[in-house]
């Protein structure tokens, strides 16, 4: 790992904000590192609520939308509530069908098969609709580049209404409504909404239209959140008020689906990190391994016994998930090795047979042996799909927009995509994929970055400063747990590796000989000569807590350390 540190702010402005809000120099240079700089924006930043959330109506054809919306509720029209197979599409599908059918009767939902389907619109989801007399089809989380599709709707007498966050083509859909804050003609003020949370404006919306109040909507926040962790979008503005509502609803009044999910869950308090590594995974495991309907049948259920059987099902497509994308990365670290692809500068595997489900997880996972733009190929019926993952800094998606002339489709993010492409291609994308990389890529970006907030002494971290971090959540892209930096520390003289295999290390760490701090590093236990002896060392960490027994402790989670 390279260890970069941010730069201080300036120091006038460090003890102008010192000043205002009676913190010290650590709690004021993070604020300002986020861009906080007075009184009023800290309030806000500290205490998300409603009234950081933008009117509906500022968004590009949201009038279009609440007006088609409400002509078919009048006329009693069948709605189809159409979402991805991801987290993001199942919550909003659950959101949108939940809050239609305070309103109307004639609602289903449609989630495409991962397999069968693939990602987005789908003819067959359109030909399902037109044999079931569906006029509208309200599109989530996908829609705003299935330009043929719509057209295709069109001429069986079927609109529809997108609402899309990621990135449009040249063209948008012939829609009654394309609501996608990423339009260059949509002037709504924040643009990293999920999907989920362009369902909710639009909900929004449409429940201003009755007279009814963003407050009065708070019972679908659990989704949003939910979806907002999930989908790595950053959590600062709108997201981060909604997501702060959204963990309150999940700690206190969640949908039964939700609390049957975490019914297991040893936690007073789930954070944001919890929804992304508990709630989400299981969620995610039903298109994955079986069928996304499964995710909102559970997150629609309101008797909480059947929700509890329907989450037993889908822990076990969790579980099944977990062994599957195990093998599958094992299997694929063969391959790179048998193809001596180890110094390459992208990474691009293939098997017939992989679980399409895991592909993307499985990307990820070897970008933790190789950090270098990852591709995970599978077969899908008579063409071969794969899921990208980028490392931070590279751009995947203009890379992929690069080697077109051998992809048959794709679409996604800067750090993540999907594509499919004929088998006869792949060799030649293979290598074209290699040389853009290799040719665009700052090399430095091919070495993990560990991005240092501030330098400080262990005689800093106490109680009262870990009170304080706490209120910094619900973290996430834009607002990054902080990480800190201390030099010239030395273990105690019990430092061990711990855990299977001694994967992992524990010592206490010392700085003076009043300051003492329990230290866990995952992972880095193959560092562990560097504790040894009470040699010096450096370490990178975040503040955490440790309980155990009833009894609250401060420790340190360590990310690297340094001789």
């Amino acid at each position: 790992m390279r260890w970069t540190l941010k730069p201080k702010p300036e120091t006038s402005k460090v003890e102008v904000l010192k000043k205002a809000l009676q913190v010290d120099d650590i709690v004021a240079t993070l604020l300002l590192q986020r861009g906080i700089e007075t009184y009023d924006v800290a309030k806000t930043f500290f205490r998300p609520s409603f009234e950081d959330l933008h009117n509906p109506y500022l968004m590009k054809d949201m009038d279009k939308a609440v007006a088609r919306i409400e002509k078919a509720i009048a006329q009693g029209e069948n709605i189809l509530v159409y979402g991805d197979y991801d987290v993001d599409g199942t919550t909003s599908v659950a959101l949108m069908s939940s809050y239609l059918k305070t309103r109307m009767e004639s609602i289903a939902t449609y989630i495409p098969d991962r397999y069968d389907e693939g990602y987005g619109i789908s003819y067959k989801g359109i030909d399902f609709a037109d044999d079931n007399d569906f006029t509208l089809i309200i599109a989530l989380d996908c829609g705003v580049k299935a330009i043929d599709k719509v057209a295709y709707a069109k001429e069986k007498g079927i609109d529809f209404i997108v609402c899309d966050h990621h990135r449009p083509g040249e063209k948008l859909p012939d829609a009654v409504a394309v609501l996608d804050p990423k339009r260059d003609d949509c002037d709504y003020p924040f643009k990293e909404l999920c999907g989920c949370g362009v369902g909710f404006k639009l909900v929004t919306a449409l429940a201003q239209n009755q007279g009814r109040s963003v407050e009065d909507l708070v019972e679908y926040l659990d989704l949003v959140a939910t979806a907002i962790g999930a989908d790595i979008v950053p959590i600062v503005g709108e997201n981060r008020a909604l997501a702060y509502i959204g963990l309150h609803v999940i700690n206190t009044s969640p949908r039964p689906g939700m609390k049957a999910i975490i019914a297991e869950v040893k936690k007073d308090e789930l954070t944001i990190t919890d929804v992304v590594f508990i709630i989400a995974p299981r969620i995610n495991a039903a298109g994955r391994m079986k069928h996304g309907n499964h995710a909102v049948t559970l997150l629609t259920e309101t008797d909480f016994n059947l929700a509890a059987e329907y989450a037993v099902d889908i822990d076990q497509f969790n579980t099944d998930r977990r062994e599957t994308d195990k093998r599958i990365t094992e299997e694929a670290l063969i391959q790179i090795e048998e193809n001596k692809e180890q110094e390459g500068f992208t990474t691009v595997v293939y098997h017939e047979d992989w679980h399409k489900g895991v592909i993307g997880i499985v990307a990820s996972r070897l970008i933790e042996t190789y950090y270098r733009p990852t591709l995970v190929f599978t077969k899908s019926g008579d063409k071969l799909a794969a899921s990208a993952r980028s490392v931070k800094g590279f751009d995947v998606y203009n890379a992929l927009e690069a080697c077109g002339e051998f992809i048959e489709q794709f679409g996604g993010h800067k750090y993540a995509a999907g594509l499919t492409l004929l088998p006869e291609n792949y060799k030649a994308f293979k290598e074209k994929f290699e040389s853009i990389v290799k040719n665009t890529i700052d090399p430095k970006l091919l070495t993990p970055e560990l991005k240092v907030d501030l330098e400080i002494d262990l005689g800093q971290i106490n109680d009262k400063l870990m009170r304080i971090l706490k209120q910094f959540a619900p973290y996430g892209p834009g607002n990054m747990s902080p990480t800190f930096m201390t030099q010239g520390i030395k273990d105690t003289g019990y430092g061990k590796c711990v855990g299977e295999d001694d994967k992992h290390i524990r010592l206490t760490a010392t700085q003076s000989f009043n300051d003492k701090i329990v230290c866990i590093g995952f992972g880095l236990g193959d560092k562990i000569d560097i504790i040894k002896n009470k040699k010096p060392f450096s370490a990178a960490y975040s503040i955490d807590e440790n309980h155990w027994n009833g009894n609250i402790s401060l420790q340190l989670k360590l990310k690297d350390i340094k001789p």
